[in-house]
């Protein structure tokens, strides 16, 4: 009996979030591409591979080596557990969202300095202009 093998990977591929499926069997690899849009979460992917499985398309199958290596399933969750928290706070998307807001807020915060000091000599020049019209006498 032949051995059957699956495996999905989730990675950001600017601006979505993919999912690409592959399968070996028989010594061939076959894979199939899907576009999720925001970033799924696990259930929302578990949910998915349920109801979708069997109507994904699948490329052709190419020749591939299959390794035999059994890992100790605690070593995987420890490299899962390395990868997640190297990413840093949030994921890409939100990454580049806080960018944007802080960029747009030091944007924000030059124009209203600029009106407050366009107000400030405004206000000045009209003291001014007050000033000489009480000395003029009117």
């Amino acid at each position: 009996m032949d051995k059957v093998s699956g495996s999905l990977t989730v990675f950001f591929e600017e601006p979505f979030w993919v999912g690409v499926f592959e399968r070996i069997s028989d010594n061939k690899l076959s894979a199939c591409k899907v576009t999720f849009g925001a970033e799924p979460k696990d259930y929302e992917i578990y949910d998915f591979v349920l109801r979708n499985y069997y109507q994904l398309r699948f490329s052709p199958a190419v020749a591939t080596d299959v390794k035999e290596t059994s890992r100790n399933p605690k070593r995987i969750q420890r490299g899962v557990r390395k990868q997640v928290q190297n990413t840093g706070i949030g994921t890409k998307s939100q990454q580049a969202l806080k960018l944007q807001q802080e960029q747009l807020k030091t944007e924000r915060k030059t124009v209203s300095r600029e009106q407050r000091e366009t107000e400030k000599q405004r206000q000045f020049e009209l003291k001014q202009q007050k000033r000489k019209e009480k000395h003029r006498g009117r």
